[in-house]
């Protein structure tokens, strides 16, 4: 007789078969119970594993008392003239019928019982995309790739993707410089620019340069009297790397002791060169320090040395606490990224930094000025030095574009009318140029003359203001405002021929213009302007009441006569 029929005579087929069809009824039911009574998602599981241990144990069963001898034997033993599950196969026939009828009961019950199935838990809320965030389409002359959006923390980010070449340029900007400081901690901004290369809690001084550096990156960053920005530019193989170094230092700046005394003795070095020992620095110096009078930005943003010698731990962390806090930054990344990636990015790094409590504003308007003001600096001078600044406008206010087309016909190039005037004609100066301080309150418009070294300082002051003068009474030619036009509006698109110029021009139009949309109104902003505007710009500005004059020269020159 074949194994397959002594199996099947013996009723261990019917044995395995039951089993199997009782395990799928038992599991079917436990399914039914977790999904109506709100069983352990684990019960389905706990059943299956103990029927599959239980079937090899019945199999064995029926094996032992049905086919080895010892079973058999054991059957003779206690006087049984048939095996022991033979004798059972009416009772396993009868157990197959009596399990069909309670699946059959159970599927009838199942339909006409009500819906008792525990509603499942809520799915998560899907993560936030940059599509979620993004800042609506602005439309207008602003390139549809640009996306911006602000992160829950306050980081405010800036993306323009650029594939051109496979770099990326990343300015954060702070809004902390020279004007939210006041006597003691002046210079602070200045110093936490060189503090942010010198290690955090997870850096030592000096890694965060060897990284970048080891990773095809290069930095810098710089400090005026309005802000304080920090520049990298790396190839995008890096892109996660930067992102870590920046998060990093912005929340677990390490302030050890050594260390903040070393940058201290580097700081002050660093006023020696380009304050104590250039001439242009101490005349410039002095200059808004006599400008000034209330608002803080009569401060030197590189500090008075007094407070550069008694800076405290206290102040330092302070300072970092208040206004290197994401809420007070603004974030540019531009280069081959994709918004999509740089809000990944943002979000993973920077986001779980906690905003800060938004830091004072400046409240301090600085007064009118109701006279002239002088000063003159005697010291080891071989050319003599003429500073002249007036009160301005901030960034924001309608005379700035007009006053810096302006500056352009005075003082940009060969051919402009102080060069023409002071160096050509009269060689009263060897050089003549301008600068507007356009920030977030209202500045110096600004002229700074290298004089001969034989010249006279009140003739060159003289020569001055009567151009000043002539640029109010007859204006600017067409010719002349055509060409400053043709200089701005090349500088502008100039500067955005590279990712570095737009990183630096969109955080700047961002930072100081109230959005970085104004950017992209500027070119058809200066085309708009008028001879006009620049005159009436000019007689608000040049007034000898809002002047402030500096003079540095050699200590044996003789005082010259006041041409006023």
């Amino acid at each position: 007789m074949s194994l397959y029929s002594e199996l099947r005579r013996r009723n261990v087929l019917k044995v395995a078969s039951l089993y199997i069809v009782a395990s799928l009824l038992l599991v079917w039911l436990t399914w039914v119970a977790r999904t109506q009574l709100g069983l352990p998602h684990w019960a389905e599981e706990f059943v299956v594993v103990l029927l599959l241990v239980g079937f090899p144990v019945a199999i064995m069963f029926a094996w032992v008392y049905e086919i080895t001898p010892s079973g058999l034997k054991k059957a003779v033993d206690v006087d049984q003239t048939q095996s022991i599950v033979f004798k059972t196969g009416q009772k396993l026939n009868a157990a197959l019928i009596v399990t069909v009828g309670l699946g059959v009961v159970a599927m009838v019950a199942d339909r006409l019982l009500p819906d008792l199935a525990v509603p499942p838990p809520p799915e998560p809320p899907a993560e936030p995309t940059v599509a979620d965030v993004a800042d609506a389409a602005l439309g207008g002359d602003v390139p549809a790739e640009i996306v911006s959006f602000t992160l829950g923390n306050g980081l405010r980010v800036i993306v323009w993707p650029d594939e051109d070449i496979p770099n990326v340029a990343m300015y954060n900007f702070v809004r902390a410089g020279g004007r939210n400081e006041y006597p003691g901690i002046t210079g602070l901004s200045h110093f936490f620019e060189h503090m942010m290369f010198n290690g955090t809690s997870r850096l030592e001084p000096g890694e965060f340069d060897r990284i970048m550096e080891a990773n095809g990156g290069s930095n810098n960053a710089y400090t005026s009297k309005d802000v304080t920005v920090y520049q990298d530019w790396f190839p995008r193989s890096a892109l996660e790397v930067i992102f870590g170094l920046e998060s990093d230092r912005f929340a677990n700046l390490a302030f050890v002791d050594e260390v903040v005394e070393s940058e201290r003795g580097v700081v002050q070095s660093e006023r020696r060169t380009v304050v104590d020992n250039d001439n242009f620095g101490r005349l410039f110096e002095q200059m808004f320090a006599t400008a000034f009078v209330a608002h803080p930005y009569q401060f030197p943003v590189i500090g008075w040395p007094s407070d550069i010698a008694s800076w405290t731990k206290n102040d330092l962390e302070a300072f970092y606490r208040r206004y290197y806090a994401p809420n007070n930054c603004t974030l540019v990344v531009v280069g081959d990224v994709s918004a999509a990636e740089v809000f990944q990015l943002t979000s993973s790094y920077f986001g779980p930094i906690p905003p800060q409590t938004p830091p004072e504003p400046v409240r301090t308007v600085e007064p009118e000025q109701e006279g002239e003001r002088r000063l003159v600096i005697e010291t080891d001078a071989q050319t003599p030095l003429l500073h002249v600044a007036f009160h301005g406008g901030s960034a924001t206010d309608p005379d700035t574009l007009a006053m810096e087309l302006l500056l352009n016909v005075l003082t940009e190039g060969d051919s402009s009318r102080l060069h023409q005037r002071l160096v050509e004609r009269d060689a009263l100066a060897i050089s003549v140029g301008s600068y507007q301080q356009a920030g977030f309150d209202p500045g110096l418009i600004y002229f700074y003359l290298t004089l001969a070294p034989d010249a006279d300082p009140a003739a060159a002051e003289a020569a001055l203001f009567e151009e000043l003068a002539a640029a109010i009474d007859e204006g600017v030619g067409d010719a002349e405002l055509r060409k400053a036009k043709n200089i701005l509006l090349a500088d502008h698109w100039r500067s955005l021929a590279t990712i570095d110029g737009k990183a630096e021009a969109l955080g700047e139009y961002e930072v100081f213009a109230g959005g970085y949309e104004a950017l992209f109104e500027r070119p058809g902003s200066v085309e708009a302007l008028t001879a006009d505007a620049l005159r009436e710009a000019a007689a608000r500005v040049f007034e000898r009441r809002n002047a402030t004059i500096g003079v540095l020269r050699s200590a044996e020159s003789t005082d010259d006569e006041d041409p006023s």
